[in-house]
Order: C-alpha cells, then sequence, then structure tokens
C-alpha cells in the first residue's frame, strides 16, 4: 500500500490545481507516519489533515446543514449495521432510523442549525432535556420567527413524538434508546472524544471534503482500531460516506478533479454503500486502493455475499497473495476463468491363461501371466490457477496479479513483489 501512496503523493505535488485530493483510512495506527515522511519528501506537510484526539483539527460528523435529516439518519443506520450481528435486527434499525430523522429536525430548529452527536444523546434519553427544547420551539413559533417550512418540520416531528414514539411499549421504547446509544454513547462518556468530535461550531476546523478535492488535500484517519474500537469505525464510516457522497456530486460539475481512496484492513470499514459507490466511482475519476485479509473478513462485515462480489468485481486490479481462505481462492479462481488442460491417464492389467487358489495363503496364485500398460491423454476444461497454487505456490513476497492499464486486461502472471523497506540499491 505504501508504494502507491508514494506515486498517488508525488503525482503533481509541485501544481497546486492538480494535486490529488485522498481519504486515508488508517486502522492500525502506524500508516500516518509513513505518509508524513512521503509528505515531508514532497513538501506537501500543509496538505495533510489528521483526524485524531487532542489534535488541532475538530471535526463534527453530523455538521452538514445541506444534507436532509433522512440522509443523515440513513447514515448513523450504515454505522449501526457494522456492529449488527445479523440482519435479523433490520426491524429496530428501521425504527430508530426515524427516530434519528425526527432528532435531527428538532435539532436543527432549536440550535440554529447545529446538530451534535452529544444534542441527539440528551433528546433521545432526558425527558426534561426534551421538554425543555419544547418550551424553546415554541416561543419561537409564538414570535413568528419561524419559516413556513421550519414550521412544516416542526409539526412532523412534534406528530412523531407525540403519536408515535411516546405511545410505544416501555420495552419497545427501552431497544430503540439502547440502538441509538450504541452509537452516541461513545462520544459523550469519554470528555476528549466529545471535545473533537462534538465541539461548538465555530471551533470546527474541517468540515467536509469539498475543499479537500479543489485544493488536493489529504485527509488520515489515526486512530488504532484495537484502541478506539466502536470510535474508530464510526469515525472512519462517516469519512468514507462524505468522501464518496462529495466525489459522486462532482459529477454534475463540469470540472472533475481526480481523488484517491486508500484503506488498509478494508473489512474493517467496509459498508453496502461501497459497492455502489465503486461502480460510479470510475466516471468520477476516483482511484480505490483497498487491502483485505481475505474475501471472508469481508462477508463477515457486509454479511451479504452479493454485495461483497458486486465490490470485488468493481475493483479491476488485483493482487492476491498466499492464502488459505477457500472462498477467496474460488472466487480469485472464478474471475481468472478456465482453460483447456491435458490431462493423462496411466492403466495398468494383469492377464494369466492358467489361475489357481490356494487355501493356505488364501490367494490366487497365475501361471503364464502377462502384465500390460496404457497410458491416454485428454483435455478438461479447468481453473487456470489450482487450489494448491494459492496454499502453497505463493511464496514470501510473491503475488497472483490481475492488473489493467486501463485500456486492456493482461493476462494473470506470478510476479516477485519487491518489498518499500528494502534498498533498491
Amino acid at each position: 500500500m505504501y508504494p502507491f501512496t508514494k506515486q498517488l503523493l508525488l503525482y503533481n505535488h509541485n501544481h497546486s490545481n492538480k494535486k490529488i485530493g485522498m481519504l486515508i483510512l488508517d486502522v492500525k495506527g502506524n500508516y500516518y507516519k509513513q505518509v508524513y515522511e512521503y509528505a515531508k519528501k514532497f513538501d506537501l506537510l500543509n496538505d495533510i489533515i489528521v483526524i485524531e484526539l487532542n489534535s488541532n483539527v475538530y471535526y463534527n460528523p453530523l455538521h452538514k446543514p445541506f444534507l436532509k435529516p433522512q440522509v443523515l439518519a440513513n447514515r448513523l443506520k450504515t454505522i449501526l449495521l457494522l456492529f449488527s450481528e445479523n440482519n435479523s435486527e433490520s426491524y429496530w434499525l428501521d425504527k430508530a432510523e426515524e427516530v434519528l430523522t425526527e432528532c435531527i429536525k428538532l435539532c436543527r430548529l432549536y440550535n440554529n442549525g447545529y446538530v451534535t452527536f452529544l444534542e441527539l444523546h440528551k433528546l433521545i434519553t432526558m425527558p426534561n432535556y426534551y421538554k425543555e427544547k419544547l418550551s424553546i420551539l415554541k416561543e419561537l413559533f409564538i414570535s413568528s420567527k419561524l419559516s413556513t417550512s421550519q414550521i412544516y418540520k416542526l409539526n412532523s416531528s412534534l406528530d412523531f413524538f407525540s403519536k408515535e414514539f411516546e405511545t410505544l411499549d416501555p420495552r419497545t421504547k427501552a431497544i430503540l434508546i439502547s440502538e441509538i446509544t450504541r452509537i452516541t454513547n461513545t462520544f459523550v462518556s469519554d470528555y476528549d472524544v466529545m471535545q473533537t468530535f462534538c465541539s461548538p461550531i465555530n471551533k470546527l476546523s474541517f468540515t467536509g471534503f469539498d475543499d479537500v478535492i479543489k485544493e488536493g488535500k489529504i485527509v488520515v484517519l489515526n486512530m488504532n482500531v484495537s484502541e478506539y474500537s466502536m470510535l474508530s469505525r464510526i469515525i472512519a464510516t462517516y469519512l468514507k460516506l462524505d468522501f464518496q457522497s462529495e466525489v459522486i456530486s462532482n459529477l454534475s460539475k463540469n470540472s472533475v478533479k481526480p481523488t484517491a481512496f486508500i484503506c488498509d484492513e478494508y473489512d474493517k470499514f467496509a459498508s453496502k454503500t461501497d459497492s455502489e459507490f465503486f461502480s460510479m466511482s470510475r466516471e468520477a475519476k476516483c482511484i480505490n486502493i483497498v487491502s483485505t485479509q481475505s474475501y471472508s473478513s469481508l462477508k463477515t462485515t457486509i454479511k451479504d455475499d452479493s454485495q461483497v462480489k458486486v465490490i470485488i468485481q468493481n475493483l479491476i486490479n488485483k493482487i492476491w497473495y498466499r492464502t488459505d481462505d477457500s472462498f477467496t481462492i474460488e472466487e480469485a479462481q472464478k474471475q481468472l476463468g478456465k482453460e483447456e488442460k491435458e490431462r493423462i491417464s496411466k492403466s495398468i492389467s494383469e492377464n494369466a491363461r492358467e489361475t489357481s487358489f490356494s487355501y493356505i495363503t488364501n490367494k490366487f496364485h497365475s501361471d503364464n501371466s502377462n502384465i500390460s500398460e496404457s497410458y491416454s491423454t485428454y483435455t478438461q476444461n479447468d481453473y487456470i490457477y489450482e487450489s494448491r497454487f494459492f496454499t502453497r505456490d505463493l511464496e514470501t513476497f510473491t503475488a497472483l496479479t490481475f492488473l489493467s492499464d486501463g485500456k486492456k486486461i493482461y493476462p494473470p502472471k506470478k510476479l516477485e513483489m519487491y518489498p518499500y523497506f528494502k534498498d533498491k540499491n
């Protein structure tokens, strides 16, 4: 992954209006160090935006004033799906999405359009806080400070909470609150997290990928997934969805700038929406470079075989290292195709004129026998690379590649991979 990153950083690094805007998701917390070294070498340190705790970068994933509440709530549902063991929880997730949509509407009305995870948490878990905000909205309505569209949103939200949410069975309501607080608790239970991702609007220093793409900046998530398990995956998914949305929206503009998405251990942050993005990102000139331990890892995260296959087939260039994962091997074999292979069969037969049976040795005894051996060859349509090639024939620093130069697909080939940390001299 590092050599690809180096090439992309080097590309047009001296041209301010031609640099590639990038999003790099670092699941282990060490990718940033290598990016920093490359950026230092190419004089790009001012272009790096590091999303991490206790830094001077403040980012609120929910501050998207131009996105509809339903879109923001759907993103939260996408994140909840990452932490759901199976898809049988879809009812609760759908209802949680409805509740979040109405909470975002209310929050925008009483908080001058600014939404944070802290506000959502309070609205959901503190009935008195909800009533307090309703009194504020009542005053705004009486004083005619709400527009017609705002009054409509207020009425729809109040109808939902009074006629649906508040009338739910206490157990059902408790489950819905539990689903939502799986995300919000992550941001309110830790002071540093709250300060970084729920900061006041005047402290925000990173608001989205519009300027990143225009100015060719590099956004790096520097957050170890083992140390910040929930938080890392939530922020990574939000960054990815923001980036994807901005890239696709550029298709409607006259000039489309090249962008890049780089993600190591991609299976940690994969979601079903990626299949749609990868299918459209080529037209938007987005380079997607992802790595995963196996296709089964993706299947475990996404929990949908068909979506995994769509993601895989949209990644044109593929590099496979040695693996024991049967699902990965089978999918790779199918993508590489079959060919006619020559097979050899050998048979040995014995003929005897006189045969007798010995009751002492309990065996047949043959006299005047002769032995014949025959060989035959035939062709059979079989996979180009057998399973043992992936499990035994690929040594360390070798890989099977299936590459394209953008115009033609090269035949699959086993290549020696040169480690980035070795001196080429």
